[in-house]
């Protein structure tokens, strides 16, 4: 099985590029997207030329806003969207399909902003989340993927120094939400199987070609409980994917 993640920017945007035709190389059995800024019937509009495939949504109050969806080949047990604290439920940010061996949770974590208005936000945020993958993990293994907004390590962008404690995105409150999934028995599926690797990244500003020059930062990512890493057999981040400031992420199950 391989599961895909990719911040598209906009579905109806991507939709208007390669969108379709990168689906069907990917070849994906089952294509978690964030930050599809439409609403329900919007997503469901966009995606209707795919056949053979269930698709799941769910939208930000706010219009052409945050937002998930996921698409799969295999019907999931159950599905559910948000984590039930109404604070962090209006953004449509987290969707959760139940299969037979492990939830899906799909994410799209709050960014801090550039005057990291957020920030504060976002650390309640993080911590909520984080309870709520661990009370999934009572009944059983979990895997969540999606756009985290933060380099959790020096290793993951390109220019750590002008950018620590300066930045959205690589804040020390940022880099201890993360380290709390990392230290909790979640596993950073990329690192686990490449950890020396660098200069692999999933997002580009779009400003001063960063993407051509490779400034990036990788804050895309499969977490896995830890008793499910055995079922993963590679993780790999698929940089040639265009079509939006971030390119997709993947993980295959043995």
């Amino acid at each position: 099985m391989k599961i895909i993640s990719w911040n598209v920017n906009g579905i109806r945007a991507v939709a208007k590029k390669n969108f379709f035709e990168d689906f069907k190389l990917m070849d994906a059995d089952i294509l978690c997207l964030q930050e599809t800024k439409a609403q329900n019937d919007q997503v469901a509009e966009t995606l209707s030329s795919i056949e053979s495939y269930h698709i799941y949504s769910n939208s930000a109050e706010k219009k052409g806003y945050s937002g998930t969806a996921i698409i799969s080949r295999t019907e999931p047990l159950s599905v559910s969207r948000d984590i039930g604290i109404e604070q962090h439920d209006t953004e449509g940010r987290v969707l959760t399909l139940e299969y037979e061996n492990f939830y899906l949770t799909n994410v799209y974590v709050p960014n801090s902003g550039s005057d990291l208005k957020r920030l504060n936000y976002r650390q309640d945020w993080d911590k909520a989340f984080f309870d709520y993958l661990k009370n999934l993990e009572k009944t059983k293994p979990v895997i969540v993927c999606g756009d985290f907004n933060v380099a959790h390590k020096a290793i993951d962008l390109a220019r750590p120094k002008p950018n620590y404690n300066k930045s959205a995105g690589y804040m020390q409150e940022e880099i201890d939400g993360m380290d709390r999934y990392t230290q909790g028995g979640l596993i950073d599926t990329f690192r686990h199987f490449h950890p020396d690797v660098t200069d692999k990244y999933s997002w580009w500003s779009y400003r001063a070609g960063a993407r051509g020059k490779n400034v990036g930062w990788r804050i895309d990512y499969f977490l896995v409980s830890e008793s499910f890493i055995p079922s993963v057999s590679n993780a790999s981040i698929l940089s040639e994917t265009m079509g939006s400031d971030h390119c997709p992420v993947a993980i295959e199950l043995k």
